[in-house]
């Protein structure tokens, strides 16, 4: 090529490395010609979609050649009724992720800072990059989040924290005396993203519901999905909730129709189907017990977790592991882009997916 296109793009995007999903079972497929899989690597829901979201989608199907509603008036109303939200609170989202890099559009300029932890999921410092910010990384505490080295780090440029809770890629959690703690000590001009894609699966007492906090701190940005524990990852819907000044400006830079028909039917139908919700959470507790008593068996280290996944050490470089699993049809999470090269994440699966797992990795480890 005469030209270098690269040298065109933006000095944030010129270093950028794009994200790199979970290895989809397909593409396996292709490459070994395996076709008993288990895909254990995107914290995705075991049971398939809800019945109800399903027949929601197929008949929003009937309408393919119309624009969705760009408002998202039925699907707000609904998250009005399950979680009290204001509708001009609430901003829809292709996924979570959609709702995060509004909020980097929205806020970030060139010089600004952005915090967020070691071990934090890999779209912060993609989103930061891009807004040619600048990423200030804190070491984190016991894999999780520190809080006071964060607030250490607060300077008059800090324009966001991200924080996951739980965090993805390791479980870890803060309760709400930690989290409103250092939301006191937060200047009121440093906005908190409060990443909440995995929020339904804690059944810790004191864990804390971002979307409660909202009235008692307005800067406050909690985002939540669809993707997990409602079982419509294929769909991408997801949300953000904020104060209203803060809403009217990440729907200022959102796209028109950024959630398809189909995703704005199955995630209003999902939030009525309470009885598919429990069974996500019982399917999940009762894999995690599963999963965590065979990995400590076979003398791993699990970092303990609230989401739908665990974080797996392995004593050894998860590289030859995570090869060896493939060839046994299981797909798991290497964890190397995140500076954990000896770690791999497994999400929680269905029984005979678990014990599939387990059996492989106690071949694999014992070969």
């Amino acid at each position: 090529m005469g030209c270098d296109f690269i040298a065109l793009a933006t000095p944030g995007v010129q270093g950028l490395q794009p994200y790199v999903p979970g290895k989809p079972a397909q593409e396996l497929e292709r490459e070994l010609g395996l076709t008993d899989i288990v895909k254990l690597a995107s914290n995705e829901n075991p049971l398939g979609p809800s019945p109800v979201a399903l027949a929601a989608a197929q008949q929003a199907l009937g309408e393919l050649q119309l624009y969705p509603d760009a408002s998202g008036y039925h699907l707000k109303q609904a998250l009005q009724r399950h979680y009290g939200l204001a509708p001009d609170c609430i901003t829809l989202g292709n996924g979570s992720n959609d709702v995060l890099e509004l909020v980097a559009r929205a806020f970030l300029r060139p010089g600004d800072e952005v915090i967020y932890s070691q071990y934090a999921f890999l779209v912060y410092p993609i989103i930061t990059q891009a807004s040619c910010a600048t990423a200030v990384v804190t070491k984190a505490l016991d894999w999780g989040h520190d809080l006071d080295a964060m607030l250490r780090a607060v300077t008059e440029r800090t324009r966001l924290i991200f924080i996951a809770n739980p965090n993805n890629p390791t479980g870890t959690w803060l309760n709400r005396a930690q989290l409103c703690a250092f939301m006191d000590a937060l200047p009121p001009s440093v906005i908190l993203v409060l990443d909440e894609a995995y929020t339904e699966y804690s059944d810790d007492p004191e864990f804390p519901d971002g979307l409660d906090l909202l009235s008692r701190y307005e800067n406050l940005i909690v985002t939540r999905t669809f993707s997990k524990a409602w079982g419509l990852a294929g769909l991408r819907v997801g949300f953000a909730a904020a104060n209203t000044v803060i809403t009217d400006l990440l729907n200022r830079v959102r796209q028109p129709f950024n959630v398809s028909g189909p995703a704005l039917a199955a995630a209003e139908a999902v939030l009525q189907d309470r009885a598919y919700l429990a069974r996500t959470l019982e399917t999940n507790r009762a894999g995690m017990r599963q999963l965590v008593a065979g990995l400590e068996q076979l003398g791993l280290s699990v970092i303990p977790s609230a989401g739908n996944f665990v974080c797996v050490g392995l004593g050894r470089p998860a590289g030859p592991v995570y090869q060896q699993l493939l060839r046994r049809g299981v797909i798991v999470r290497p964890v190397a882009n995140y500076q954990m090269p000896d770690h791999v994440r497994i999400s929680i699966g269905l029984e005979a997916q678990n014990r599939r797992c387990l059996q492989a990795l106690e071949e694999v480890l014992s070969a």
